[in-house]
């Protein structure tokens, strides 16, 4: 990279070669060079007259930029524009990005369903990995699908049957040391076939709600269910959303996973689990 080549003489001599212009986009990955902050877009908002631009980091953390020079996407630096007007029901500008940050494959039809697979706890956690890697996993073409528990995990993994070039990535709630949920993985990874062929990795969360941030639903935390009540039907309760069937829990998880809408609206502890196990499946 040749800083030279841009900074502040782009505001008052450009060079002969410009800097790309690059319209900003909410979860949008950027660093700001002159204080090295890397954050995803959270928000973008007219403030005395000019852009800024808000870069939430892992922690959780937020700071506001100008809108203009001075960022790096992807390592290379850009010149920060206001968001692109398109169209109505247009499609998205080229270079756009997925609800996982990664770059979107313009054009890309979905591959055939490989033989790996990822599976996860429940119909909850597949929708929501759906919503946000759906589109990167059809391209990878691989497939997400629910076990409904993990009491008998071993067995559907020996039924599997995994091996080179069929890979199985398993995403497990609650994974902390001396539970239930690690000793049921510590015996499927001892079993024939499992080494170099499973991953299994998990979030520490009770479920996978609590990977939704606080502040993508408007609250300071999750609130508190005490021991022995279901935990979904206390959270619901302590939201003030109805709760006493399952279609009342239905329901108040699709109102949660509507307010998801990138990676930034989930917590670093599931996303880099997500993540792994993508790698895991699709890199030989």
């Amino acid at each position: 990279m040749q800083y030279q080549n841009w900074g502040p003489q782009e505001i008052s001599a450009p060079a002969r070669n410009q800097l790309p212009e690059v319209p900003v986009e909410r979860g949008m990955v950027l660093e700001d060079v002159q204080s090295g902050w890397v954050g995803a877009v959270t928000r973008v908002e007219k403030s005395g007259g000019m852009h800024v631009v808000a870069l939430e980091d892992r922690r959780g953390k937020s700071r506001s930029f100008r809108l203009g020079f001075g960022f790096l996407l992807e390592g290379e630096p850009i010149r920060l524009m206001p968001p692109a007007s398109r169209p109505a029901g247009g499609p998205a500008a080229a270079g756009g990005r997925t609800a996982s940050g990664s770059v979107r494959v313009a054009g890309q039809r979905a591959q055939v369903a490989k033989a790996s697979r990822i599976w996860v706890e429940g119909k909850h956690d597949a929708e929501l990995v759906e919503k946000v890697w759906g589109d990167d996993l059809r391209v990878e073409g691989i497939v997400v699908e629910p076990l409904h528990g993990i009491d008998d995990l071993a067995a559907a993994v020996a039924e599997f049957g995994p091996g080179p070039g069929r890979r199985l990535g398993v995403l497990v709630d609650h994974l902390v040391p001396d539970s239930k949920e690690s000793r049921i993985a510590d015996s499927v990874m001892a079993s024939p076939g499992a080494a170099g062929n499973v991953l299994i990795v998990g979030h520490p969360y009770v479920d996978v709600w609590q990977a939704i941030r606080p502040a993508t639903l408007g609250i300071g935390q999750w609130p508190v269910v005490p021991r022995g009540q279901d935990w979904k039907t206390g959270i619901l309760a302590a939201f003030g959303w109805p709760h006493s069937t399952k279609e009342d829990i239905g329901l108040g998880w699709q109102k949660l996973l509507g307010a998801v809408r990138s990676y930034a609206d989930l917590e670093p502890s599931l996303l880099g689990r997500v993540e792994e196990v993508i790698d895991f499946l699709t890199v030989p």
